[in-house]
Parts: structure tokens; sequence; C-alpha cells
């Protein structure tokens, strides 16, 4: 689950930098549930691995979780549309 997380988390980061280009801020509405699914993917991996192989699933809940930010932070600069 932490690679499914880490994987998601990159798309996410891929999308969010797209979405931080003028007139495409729109993107970000779908973007923050997206990221979001990845950071619960990343808490269900932290909870049901051993702890010694939690990595994957910390960096993809942290990368999701930053993701979610900047996306929440970019929509209340634009206004929610720009």
């Amino acid at each position: 689950m932490g690679l499914i997380s880490l994987l998601w988390g990159v798309l996410a980061l891929v999308w969010m930098i797209l979405a931080l280009i003028p007139f495409f801020g729109w993107g970000n509405w779908f973007l923050i549930p997206f990221a979001a699914v990845g950071a619960v993917i990343g808490a269900l991996g932290i909870l049901f691995t051993h702890p010694t192989k939690r990595g994957r699933a910390w960096t993809g809940l942290l990368l999701n979780a930053v993701v979610v930010v900047v996306g929440i932070v970019r929509l209340s600069l634009g206004g929610g549309i720009i």
C-alpha cells in the first residue's frame, strides 16, 4: 500500500504542477479529492505495514498532504476558478 500511495502522490504532484498554470486552476477542484484518497491509502499503509517497512507509506502520505495543502492555497488565491 505504501508503493501505491507513493505513486499516487507522484501523479498528484505532476497534476498539481499543471494546475499551477494560470487558467488551469480549476484542476485543483479534482486534484484535492484525488490526493486525499492517496493520503488515506498512505495512512492505511502505515496502519497495516510492519514498523520497519513504513517508509514508502509515510512518504506517500506526506506527499499527498503537501499536494492537498498547496491545492487549497492555490484555490484560495485564485478565487476558486482561475
